[in-house]
């Protein structure tokens, strides 16, 4: 029985990642076959032969650009966990709260970041507190919603339940909306590490003397297009990485839901 289950997984597994690795490859290969096609100028639109040749030649610059943003991403996004799951707490048990703050939570995106990134960096200067806040702000929004939305949709008769068997609200907390909530909660988390590396780079391209997005511009002004599709690949790897990292936790954490995930497809 053990062997059947874990062999499912496998398969399940399987037929979640298979179908976009031979995506991207075939992506790539078409990508290669064109720019030979079509002759088109390297300097405008390089083939990935050449993108993989300016990552091989010069991987120390990448990595070590590659680690400031990573910190900035990580730091950020737990900056933007923290408050985000501790305003999903707070409006959702407090009425008068969620009317108060839950509109300014909506507004406070519809800011541009690399408007705020600015002030910022005025504020801060080149150091990385500017960019560890743009991240937080773009990070705490959709895991704040998640929470709320994980926390409020409980099933009532299941809290009646409990409240019939003498449970109190700690217990009901406890044993009820934190498991319901979970999903919810790594479902919006998932979305802020995916959109940590945007909040990263725009910091970055404000002001800073290091990462990706600053090296992006750098190589971007000196026309090394091979370079720049280089950055682009590595900044995807990072938000990839990332997201995976927050998937890997969450089936760590909340194995019921993802045995029940692996069990519908």
């Amino acid at each position: 029985m053990p062997e059947i289950v874990k062999n499912s997984r496998i398969n399940s597994l399987s037929r979640v990642t298979l179908p976009p690795l031979l995506f991207g490859i075939c992506v790539i290969a078409f990508w290669e076959l064109w720019t030979i096609v079509t002759n088109s100028d390297p300097r405008l639109f390089p083939p990935p032969s050449a993108v993989a040749a300016a990552l091989i030649n010069d991987p120390y610059l990448f990595l070590r650009n590659a680690k400031t943003t990573a910190i900035e991403m990580v730091l950020g996004f737990g900056v933007g966990a923290i408050v985000g799951i501790a305003l999903g707490l707070l409006v959702t048990y407090s009425k008068p709260l969620r009317r108060a703050v839950y509109p300014w939570l909506v507004i406070s995106q519809t800011i541009p970041i690399p408007a705020v990134a600015a002030v910022l960096v005025t504020w801060f200067g080149f150091s990385i507190l500017p960019k560890v806040i743009v991240v937080a702000l773009i990070a705490f929004f959709p895991i704040s919603v998640s929470t709320t939305d994980g926390l409020v949709s409980v099933d009532t008769e299941m809290i009646q339940l409990m409240r019939t068997f003498g449970a109190n609200k700690v217990q009901i907390f406890r044993e009820v909306r934190i498991p319901h909530a979970l999903p919810h909660v790594f479902t919006g988390m998932k979305v802020a590490a995916a959109f940590s590396v945007l909040g990263a780079v725009f910091g970055e391209w404000v002001g800073a003397r290091g990462g990706l997005g600053y090296l992006l511009l750098i190589k971007n002004r000196a026309v090394n297009t091979d370079d720049v599709f280089a950055i682009i690949a590595v900044l995807a790897a990072l938000g990839v990485m990332f997201f995976g990292l927050i998937s890997l936790i969450e089936r760590l954490v909340a194995p019921w839901h993802f045995d029940n995930r692996i069990e519908d497809t």
